[in-house]
């Protein structure tokens, strides 16, 4: 590679980048990184293939900061409990069901984590943790993002057979969709009631990311480790903690949650440029499968949560 190719691909690189954080969806920043290391051959040590893991690791710390375990509590004490029985439950048969069919242990706890928690966000958190490949990794949130599209199109739809009251409807996206983006964008179909319902008990979800990413880099640790955790894991959690006592104000959190996003979508789309035409060609329909029966069964039994508790 010349010197000038080696400078206009830099170039086009930041362009794409610079495209995706204005575009601001987790799974487009992944799709764009996949396009162009489809269309130019990336040197090994370039820098998205050098840096991905670790920008990724540090939005996964300023997630910490934007947490707080108080405020989770305090706006949804009347469904904390069962909503964290409904995260634990849907993990676990994620978990269950991959094994029984075949599918690869790490993607399982992708999808679980997707599914159980808060979608792409919990995926992109969970890979640097467990160690995924970038294979894994875009298997899982392409099957988590077609599924969020499908959702956002298809429960306001259903609405109109089942005739949900706002508040029903806000609660029942809110267990059911996997994204927070998808979440807010099916309730926003009905009415500004639906949105905060489902806002509110999705930051339920959203907190069980603290928990999860402590217990899949302690799972997924090396065993020469001991107990220990990844660095940007003990990060993760002292940054929550800090805002969980400090309760920092509003523009703070909203500017943590900014630098959270702008890494997570830089990252994403540098795990998408370490992607090559042969492990695009090895996509296999189990994990379709796998999350797809998951969440056919998780949509009716959250619907019967909803109209009976």
């Amino acid at each position: 590679m010349t010197h000038q190719t080696s400078i206009m691909i830099y170039f086009i690189t930041i362009i794409i980048i610079a495209l995706s954080l204005w575009i601001g969806n987790s799974a487009v920043s992944l799709f764009l990184g996949i396009l162009l290391a489809l269309f130019y051959k990336l040197p090994e040590g370039f820098f998205t293939k050098k840096y991905g893991s670790k920008i990724l690791q540090t939005g996964i710390v300023f997630l910490g900061g934007s947490l707080s375990f108080g405020t989770v509590y305090e706006t949804n004490t009347d469904y904390f409990l069962w909503i964290s029985a409904f995260v634990l439950i849907s993990f676990g048969a994620v978990i269950i069901l991959g094994k029984l069919i075949g599918v690869s242990e790490k993607l399982s706890f992708l999808l679980a984590s997707g599914t159980a928690v808060c979608g792409g966000t919990a995926i992109a958190s969970v890979a640097p943790s467990i160690r995924a490949r970038p294979q894994d990794l875009t298997t899982a949130i392409t099957i988590v993002f077609l599924l969020n599209a499908i959702a956002v199109l298809f429960f306001p739809l259903s609405n109109g057979y089942l005739e949900l009251n706002d508040r029903q409807f806000g609660a029942w996206a809110a267990l059911a969709i996997h994204d927070t983006a998808s979440v807010v964008g099916a309730a926003s179909s009905i009415s500004e009631v639906s949105v905060e319902v489902a806002a509110t008990l999705k930051v339920t979800r959203t907190i069980w990311i603290v928990p999860l990413v402590i217990f899949s880099a302690w799972i997924y640790r090396n065993k020469n480790d001991g107990f220990g955790l990844p660095i940007f894991v003990v990060f993760f959690v002292a940054a929550a903690i800090l805002n969980t006592l400090l309760q920092p104000n509003e523009m703070i959190v909203d500017y943590l949650k900014l630098t959270n996003r702008i890494c997570l979508l830089t990252g994403l789309f540098c795990i998408g440029t370490q992607i090559s035409r042969e492990s695009l060609a090895l996509l296999e329909f189990k994990p379709i499968a796998l999350a797809s029966v998951v969440w056919a069964i998780i949509i009716p039994t959250s619907l019967y949560l909803v109209l009976n508790f």
